[in-house]
């Protein structure tokens, strides 16, 4: 005495998709409560909801036309749909593969900023911007040497300061002088 064991959900999905594929017919409902318990052993209660997950998981296509609604698969279909799943791991492995590649690409580039930053002081550019600004800053200090000079000048004539008391008195070096 044995029990008779059913079928799993995946199992009646799969027989159910054979019954499409061997056929190649359109079914409504009643048509396959009919043909799927005979053909496939799948139970006549629970071909709506086998169908309906079919349906609902793209697998069978489902159209109602008047007040009936018709089911169908063909392998070149699900051929299709395979292709299309396999042609998007693709694109995501590709995807995958771009992002590390401009991760290290980043990287690198970052890598080469901070050779260059190195390196910066070498930069004609750079020296000559370097070269501008000395020469601003000399032109700057010798105005400003020539502004103390003047009034050096101007302290002796008006209070008759000696020079040495006025350097000392300002603190201004014995050497002071232009720059050359």
């Amino acid at each position: 005495m044995s029990k008779k064991k059913g079928l799993s959900a995946e199992e009646k999905r799969a027989r159910m998709m054979e019954i499409f594929f061997e056929t190649k017919d359109v079914f409504q409902l009643k048509d396959m409560e009919k043909i799927a318990p005979k053909e496939k052993g799948i139970t006549a209660m629970s071909v709506k909801d086998v169908l309906q997950s079919l349906v609902d998981d793209g697998m069978v296509d489902c159209e109602r036309i008047g007040t009936s609604n018709y089911y169908w698969a063909f392998p070149s279909k699900a051929l299709h749909a395979r292709k299309r799943k396999l042609e998007v791991l693709e694109s995501q492995e590709e995807r995958t593969m771009l992002v590390k590649e401009l991760s290290s690409l980043q990287q690198q580039r970052e890598q080469l900023k901070a050779e260059v930053e190195k390196y910066k002081e070498c930069d004609p550019q750079v020296v000559e911007e370097i070269r501008q600004a000395n020469k601003i800053a000399k032109e700057a200090a010798n105005r400003w040497t020539d502004n103390i000079f003047a009034i050096k000048s101007w302290a002796k004539r008006k209070f008759g300061f000696e020079e040495n008391k006025i350097d000392k008195n300002f603190g201004i070096p014995e050497d002071f002088d232009y720059i050359d």
